[in-house]
Order: C-alpha cells, then structure tokens, then sequence
C-alpha cells in the first residue's frame, strides 16, 4: 500500500516487542526514493509487513510506528486514537473542576510525534515529525466531527518543533488564550505567545501535593513560569511566597494568575537568574520548588547538566529552613530516575545535612507513559525532609 522500509535481518524484534521507533542502523534498503514525512510500510529481511509509519530524513529515528502487524493504517485512525485518549482523560479528571489537561501524549497514547493539549475547548496542536505535521488538518476535522461541543478553537503550534518545517497558526476558530482551570484554581493560558503550547500541565498533581506541606509556610518557587506551584501553596494558606524566573515576562504572567486568584496574597514575583538569587539572597524559606528547564537536551550535554542539577540543589538546600520540604525535578529526558537521584544524593552530601525522601514524582497521569516505550517517561522529582 505504502512504500516500503526494509529492516536488516534481526532488527525486527524491538517491533514485535511494539517499541514504535526504528532507527536508521536497522535499515537495510528502501523499495523507492522517500519524502520527509511520507507514510511507509515496514517490513522485515523476509518481507513480512510489521507495521505502518511516518518516514524522516532527519535525525536518527526514520520511522515512527503508528500501526504493528496486521492492523492497517485506516481512515478513522485519528478519531478513534482521540477518543480512546479523551475517553480516559474523563475517567482521570473531573472537567468540573479542570478543564485544561493534555489529550494526546505522543507515543504513550499511540500516535509517536504528536501533542495535543486542551485549555477549555481550546484545542492546541504541536507536531515533533514532518509527518504528523503533514496530517495536523486531518486531525484538526477529526477534533471537530468527534468533539463539536468541546471544540471552539484549534491552533497548530510547531514552529518550535519543526523549526525547518513548522509553522504556527490556527486550523478552526481564532481564540488566543483563556482563563482554564485546573483543580478550580484559574491560570490565564496564552497558547500564541506562551512557552510550549502555552502552559505546563505535567506538574498538576505535583503542585496539588505541594499545597499539603505550604499552609503558614514561606514558599520559594523557582523557575516559576506562570506560577503554577507558587499559587497552589498560597491556596494552601501559605505564609509568604516569592516566584522566580529569569524572565521579566514570565514574572509578569505569574503574577496576574496570582492576582486572578488571591489579589491580596503575601507574593513577590522576582524577574532574576535563579543562581544568581539564591547567591544573593538571604531569605530562608520552609519549602522551596526547583523545577528547572532541561538542562540536558541530549546525551552529549549530559555531564555538564548534572554538574548544574547539583548545583542548583545544595543552594536549595543551603537556603531551606531545619525541618524544610524540598520540592526538586528534572525533566531532561537523558537524565535518568538513578541518574537523578545520585545526582541529588550528591548535592545533600556536601551539605551535611539529614535527608529524607518522602515521595518520588513523575508527570500526570494525562502524560502516560506506554510500556513499550519507557523514554516516555521524562519528568523526575523527589520531595525532601531536611533537618
């Protein structure tokens, strides 16, 4: 049906075991010259068909799986993909309370390259492959025909992602941003002009487990973007809090959610470097987030991002109060659970301080991870009692 990807012999076993990426080692030929993003049938040294995909010149993975087997690449694969994925975004969360969560997370809801999230009927696209980038007014019809009531805007944002090949702008309605909700807490979403598709959804239930250690605290989030921890801990009754970022813009944005949700509150929104406030300040606080951007993108820059996580943790820890909560992350994909961890252990090592771990944290449940595809698990944190 499609043109054809054959593997060398032996590398067909990661996709009888469902992973969904075939890397360019793997292959041994193509039946006729390929296109950036055209569909192809895999098949193995035999020829036995093994799944259906999207191709890419660049980069090391040439195909992304959307099919294994038998199964066909049909017509109604993006809207039976969406609604097997909105299905159980509504077991997970009640939309009374949160009506911002992402709907499609790549890989771990099947379809490897994409990303859709949702802020109130406002439905924003981000392709990681040419060929998903290729089919978003595809998606975008099967957004509409099968959600119509919860549809009032679709916004393609992959200039980002596909710098070559990507560009932004809207598929239905013109909407820029919202106020969403999320635990009935209020964020304003700008998915335009915002980082990412406008918002960080991953940290939700993280944010709600911080609101359990902030009541009469003074709280220090760092990197705070929209502010998202920072407003939980003062819904939790916090003390004081003060919001980080080195972006004046960023600052700005988390105080008007501040403001939409508390216009009284104890908050200081401080546009810095945050190594640089933490050097300077002397403000000790009871619990401090530090939820840093990748520092590590890919493996190369792996031992140059450790040494940074360490460092950003023993001035957590320096500046956290005796019987203080620490709140640290990592969402490097190369930097792994264990990785993290003895990165941390490091940091509490040369602090001297007793340490210990009250939870490990991953992304939300609306960010599965798919068993066969472990590097879907990206987002690593530990919550910390120090004495």
């Amino acid at each position: 049906m499609f043109p054809k990807v054959i593997l060398k012999k032996g590398k067909e076993k990661s996709i009888q075991r469902r992973h969904p990426w075939i890397f360019s080692g793997a292959v041994y030929g193509v039946t006729q010259e390929l296109n950036d993003g055209e569909m192809v049938d895999v098949v193995d040294a035999q020829n036995q068909h093994l799944g259906t995909g999207y191709f890419s010149d660049k980069g090391s993975i040439v195909v992304r799986l959307l099919t294994f087997g038998e199964e066909t690449f049909s017509e109604n694969f993006w809207t039976e993909k969406l609604q097997s994925a909105w299905e159980l975004r509504v077991k997970l969360l009640n939309l009374e309370e949160t009506n911002a969560f992402r709907v499609i997370h790549g890989e771990g809801d099947g379809i490897p390259g994409l990303i859709i999230d949702y802020y109130d009927k406002n439905w924003v696209l981000q392709a990681h492959s040419s060929g998903i980038y290729y089919a978003v007014e595809e998606i975008a019809k099967a957004i509409q025909n099968s959600f119509p009531e919860y549809c009032d805007t679709i916004y393609c944002k992959s200039s980002g992602t596909l710098p070559n090949t990507g560009t932004d702008y809207f598929l239905f309605g013109n909407n820029q941003e919202t106020i969403a909700k999320e635990n009935n807490i209020l964020f304003s979403v700008n998915w335009v002009e915002g980082q990412k598709t406008g918002f960080f959804l991953d940290q939700r239930e993280n944010r709600k487990l911080l609101g359990e250690f902030s009541k009469g605290k003074k709280v220090l989030n760092t990197f705070c973007y929209t502010g998202g921890f920072s407003i939980y801990a003062m819904s939790a009754g916090a003390e004081l809090v003060t919001s980080v970022d080195i972006s004046q813009k960023a600052v700005d944005l988390a105080a008007k959610n501040m403001e939409l949700n508390f216009p009284n509150a104890n908050h200081k929104a401080v546009a810095d470097d945050v190594f640089n406030f933490m050097k300077e300040n002397h403000q000790i606080y009871d619990v401090i987030v530090l939820d840093p951007p990748a520092f590590a993108k890919s493996i190369k820059s792996k031992h140059t991002a450790t040494q940074a996580y360490k460092r950003l943790n023993i001035a957590g820890l320096k500046a956290l109060a005796p019987k203080g909560i620490l709140f640290t992350f990592s969402c490097s994909q190369v930097i792994d659970d264990v990785l993290f961890y003895n990165t941390v252990a490091a940091a509490a090592i040369e602090t001297g301080r007793t340490i210990r771990v009250l939870h490990k944290l991953e992304q939300g449940p609306d960010h599965p991870t798919n068993i066969y595809h472990p590097e879907g698990h990206y987002l690593k944190g530990l919550v910390l009692y120090v004495e």
